[in-house]
């Protein structure tokens, strides 16, 4: 079983254990703002390969390369200067550039999955604080099993990845609750590969031009997360339910009543008051809940498609996309 280090009891044991088990090339997890991650040596390829076979992951599906600060991601990627001022407004924080490689950058083709491209962000709090001591880029994608729900918490992690990693670093709950918002800026244009935790309304503030955004999915991965069923819990998942039907679970969200929900399974409420940063951030640990109460299906109610609400819906119609 994977040892679990709390940060808030034990940072410089935390920081210590980390960069031990990194600099031998094993993965671990690491909490950060957005979710927790199974963090590796970005420039190690048996590292790399360790994330891949610790999550099931398909190794066409490429990983985000996590920096100290803006000045480590400049050595490893080339920056335009849009790319350059969200960086500068947004980072450390959920925001993911995809950039071009330097030529001479030292991450792995294993992480950027054979792409010349690589998505980078700057995380807030330890995470950050890791990097800048281990000294290299770490790859991590959430700390779950490939496809299922994304850990927000140690537990999470545990109770997924427990016996496959030999390191926990637990710092609570995930603040922000859902992954990053990622952005890449191609002749000029910004456009939105996955909604998350920065609203697109801000990136477009700060850029001063409006996101573009696919019409449906692309049958090409640029970049994590794109995939057309991701963060699927076992229980099916229905959208916009005014009812329950009987045994299912429901997650609902503010006060709009839903019929049959006295008979649910088990029920949740993201945000009673209606609130989207509240609901991102109970959203994945409602749903590991409703799952492990055993119904066979787990309702939603309706949620606002604007604000971090599109995050929470990219999530939800993944999760209920037909599985393979």
């Amino acid at each position: 079983m994977a040892r679990i280090i709390d940060i808030g009891t034990d940072r410089q044991a935390a920081l210590d254990a980390a960069s031990a088990a990194l600099s031998e090339g094993f993965a671990i997890a690491i909490p950060t703002e957005t979710v927790y991650g199974l963090a590796a040596d970005a420039t190690n390829p048996a590292a790399i390969t360790r994330i891949y076979e610790t999550k099931g992951r398909p190794r066409f599906n490429p990983l985000i390369c996590h920096m100290a600060d803006l000045a480590m991601a400049e050595t490893y990627a080339v920056f335009d200067p849009v790319s350059r001022r969200l960086a500068e407004a947004f980072w450390p924080g959920p925001l993911t550039l995809i950039l071009p490689l330097r030529p001479e950058s030292p991450i792995h083709s294993l992480a950027t999955a054979g792409l010349d491209t690589v998505g980078i962000r700057v995380p807030k709090g330890f995470a950050g604080e890791l990097i800048g001591v281990f000294g290299r880029p770490l790859a991590a994608p959430s700390a779950n099993t490939s496809g299922r729900v994304s850990a927000t918490s140690a537990d999470h992690v545990e109770a997924d990845l427990g016996t496959r990693i030999p390191l926990i670093l637990d710092a609570g709950a995930s603040a922000v609750g859902v992954e990053s918002t990622i952005v890449k800026i191609e002749n000029g244009e910004l456009r939105l590969l996955r909604p998350g935790g920065l609203p697109a309304s801000e990136i477009e503030r700060v850029a001063g031009q409006r996101l573009r955004r696919a019409k449906k999915a692309s049958a090409a991965i640029e970049a994590p997360g794109m995939l057309a069923s991701h963060y699927a819990p076992g229980a099916a998942v229905r959208l916009d339910a005014t009812e329950v039907e009987p045994g299912e679970a429901l997650i609902a969200f503010g006060t709009a009543p839903i019929r049959g929900a006295e008979g649910a399974r088990i029920a949740f409420n993201l945000s009673p008051r209606g609130d989207l940063a509240e609901a991102a951030a109970n959203l994945f640990d409602y749903m590991k809940k409703a799952d492990a109460s055993g119904a066979a299906s787990i309702a939603f109610s309706h949620i606002p498609d604007e604000g971090l609400g599109e995050a929470i819906n990219d999530r939800l119609r993944r999760a209920a996309a037909p599985r393979e």
